[in-house]
């Protein structure tokens, strides 16, 4: 079953949000069928860093990339979410 990489950039909602404790939050937030890849760090500007989120999910699963941004959208500490990329594993 082919895969599919969907590249998420993350905003906290404030500048003092641990970086690490969202990280454990967004992976415990995501759908069972979804899985977190990779984490990076983009700077923004003064002091606010961007989590950039490479999140892997099955190609067939219907709506799922709407439900990963929804779950994460959910959590409190974050403000926003871009989608950068979405392709084929």
């Amino acid at each position: 079953m082919a895969k599919v990489v969907v590249s998420l950039k993350i905003f906290p909602a404030d500048i003092n949000v641990s970086l690490d404790a969202l990280k454990e939050k967004i992976k415990g937030a995501l759908p069972n069928y979804a899985s977190v890849y990779k984490f990076e760090e983009e700077p923004i500007a003064f002091g606010l860093v961007a989590l950039i989120a490479h999140i892997v999910l099955p190609e067939n699963q219907a709506g799922g990339v709407d439900e990963v941004e929804r779950s994460i959208q959910n959590i409190k500490d974050v403000s926003d979410i871009q989608t950068i990329m979405v392709r084929r594993a």
